[in-house]
């Protein structure tokens, strides 16, 4: 059967030059508050702004989805999703995750991923609730289902990770760098130096009194505000004035266990005015754009 007629009913074509940058809506700056998963029953808390960014399917990013799991004491909720990898940070509570690589004991701070989920389960021995990352949305986008996985599960302690921000942390604070975290890891994504081959994360120190200036990147960014007092916060913003500040900012407040949301390309600035240091997890699909030589993470040189 000749389809010529049939398939040129789906063309269509656009004038270059007024088409080269299409009009797609842009990723809002959001915060979604703790208060959502500190009450009520069992249960997983999309955090999705599909509305916002027009996509079909439950989103935060266009490329990932971020979610509270909510666990009562006692309780258990099951999570699958078609994703090639996942991200979870305790937030509260103890208890264990059964999955089909074995099963995990996790409590307040410990992190860890999986990979092409087939199925977990996580229990709770107490109050818990979980923040939940995954790339499922990139592959609704593309409508695809992984066939292998492309990296062994990996568990970052609380230990290991106040462990590792100890090593660097005096260094940090008398140079004044930009950031004072450690890139976690895997040896499957060793190369682009993340924590899944789609996945970047990052755990942050923000010393008190401190100031991280300014810095962009093309990954959107799921923050998880992992520790913080009043008067910590973010500041995000398009554009940056000829001292580096960020003009016309966004103020993005770091509440304890809440995360938000900074739009790719735009400039943000971390500032602690509290008397105790303050952490982030940031989630990002760096992997990816990492991969491409897309990423072009820029910092203020002032």
């Amino acid at each position: 059967m000749i389809v010529n007629e049939k398939w040129q009913e789906q063309v269509l074509s656009w004038e270059y030059g007024s088409s080269a940058n299409p009009d797609i809506t842009s990723i809002p700056i959001r915060a979604f508050p703790a208060q959502l998963h500190e009450e009520g029953e069992t249960r997983i808390i999309e955090l999705s702004l599909s509305e916002m960014i027009g996509t079909p399917y439950p989103a935060t990013t266009p490329n990932l989805l971020a979610n509270y799991i909510r666990i009562q004491a006692n309780e258990n909720i099951a999570a699958a999703v078609n994703s090639t990898s996942e991200v979870f940070f305790i937030m509260r509570g103890m208890g264990r995750t059964e999955t089909e690589h074995g099963t995990v004991k996790w409590k307040q701070g410990d992190a860890f991923t999986l990979p092409m989920n087939g199925g977990s389960i996580h229990y709770a021995d107490e109050d818990a609730a979980i923040c939940w990352v995954h790339d499922a949305p990139m592959l609704n986008y593309v409508g695809a289902t992984p066939s292998k996985a492309r990296f062994q599960p990996a568990f970052y302690s609380k230990e290991y990770l106040d462990g590792e921000i100890d090593l660097i942390r005096e260094a940090g604070i008398r140079e004044n760098r930009n950031r004072n975290g450690i890139v976690l890891g895997n040896p499957a994504s060793e190369k682009t130096r993340t924590m899944t081959h789609s996945l970047w994360s990052l755990y942050n120190l923000l010393p008190k009194g401190a100031i991280q200036k300014p810095h962009r990147h093309n990954s959107a960014a799921i923050d998880l505000a992992v520790s913080a007092k009043p008067d910590v916060y973010t500041l995000i913003g398009k554009e940056i004035d000829g001292e580096g500040n960020i003009i016309n900012p966004v103020k993005a407040m770091w509440e304890s266990n809440t995360v938000f949301v900074t739009p790719p390309g735009w400039w943000h600035a971390h500032y602690n005015e509290s008397d105790e240091d303050a952490y982030v997890f940031p989630i990002q699909d760096a992997g990816l754009q990492i991969y491409m030589r897309t990423l072009d993470i820029q910092f203020v040189k002032n």
